[in-house]
């Protein structure tokens, strides 16, 4: 019986860690996509312009 309760733990985080990835897959997209692909471009552009402003600075 040491055999199974060594392997209980790895089998039990394997299965929580599916889980955990199959609720992230799934919740990818959705109503809310357009606005937070938004947001992300936003923040892109926001990061993308900043070093070139401290370097207009800078000369």
């Amino acid at each position: 019986m040491d055999y199974v309760s060594a392997l209980v733990p790895p089998v039990v985080m394997a299965a929580f860690f599916i889980g955990v990835v199959r609720v992230i897959v799934k919740t990818q997209g959705g109503a809310a996509k357009t606005k937070e692909d938004a947001a992300v471009d936003a923040a892109m552009a926001r990061t993308e312009g900043a070093p070139q402003a401290s370097a207009r600075s800078e000369a």
